[in-house]
């Protein structure tokens, strides 16, 4: 997977941090992320899979952000008031999930906090790769926190660029596509940094962005998880 890097170029991003706070600035991403996603898939048409029902790229864990985590939770606390077996059934999923991801944990199996090591990382993620999200739905095959998901699950799908840093489209999508159409579709999801000023505001050092499991993150008692 592409680890998201700091680009340094986020004076936009921290600007709108400084006005607005985390959970301000947190929401303004949200709608940066999601106007531009829905510009990739009126540009790429039928070559963009995603869809509600298509889970594919639900299943294996991959790590998640502080912000990432913090949005999560508000979520799940959302839910629970809400739908509150909903909300019971994510966090059996989750502990289930933390169980099963236990043996040999890259990091501390108690907290969920990840080790920097992303190549001990990628070959963790490969053991784990047919493990479903445990904000997944089994029966319907949606996300449970959809409006509150990780950056990750709100950019995959089309090609993506950070920087300097590309990654390929879901194997789903462009099946077929020229070269020419899968990087017109291509897209810079947060140009002005503002993920990045967000988690500077919360204290994440540059190349510690990654905290967490989506499993730890829905499962962890808050104040074991710096």
């Amino acid at each position: 997977m592409i680890y998201r890097g700091r680009s340094n170029s986020g004076q936009p991003g921290r600007a709108l941090v400084a006005e607005l706070g985390v959970d301000g600035a947190d929401a303004e991403l949200l709608g940066v992320l999601d106007a531009g996603f829905s510009q990739v898939q009126r540009r790429a048409g039928a070559w963009l899979e995603c869809r509600p029902g298509c889970a594919d790229c639900c299943h294996g864990p991959f790590p998640i952000t502080g912000l990432d985590t913090r949005r999560l939770r508000r979520g799940l606390d959302r839910l629970s008031e809400t739908e509150p077996d909903r909300a019971a059934a994510v966090r059996r999923r989750a502990a289930h999930a933390v169980e099963l991801l236990a043996d040999e944990f890259p990091g501390d199996a108690t907290s969920g906090r990840l080790t920097p090591d992303e190549s001990r990382l990628d070959r963790y993620f490969e053991s784990h790769a047919t493990l479903a999200c445990p904000a997944l739905d089994p029966e319907t095959r949606v996300c449970d926190l959809h409006p509150w998901r990780p950056v990750s699950c709100r950019i995959y799908g089309p090609p993506v660029r950070f920087g300097k840093s590309v990654s390929p489209s879901c194997d789903l999508c462009f099946r077929g596509a020229s070269k020419e159409t899968v990087e017109r579709c291509r897209i810079e999801p947060d140009p002005d940094g503002i993920e990045e000023a967000i988690l500077t505001r919360m204290g994440v050092a540059a190349g510690e962005d990654w905290a967490v499991l989506i499993a730890h993150a829905l499962a962890v008692d808050p104040v074991s998880i710096p």
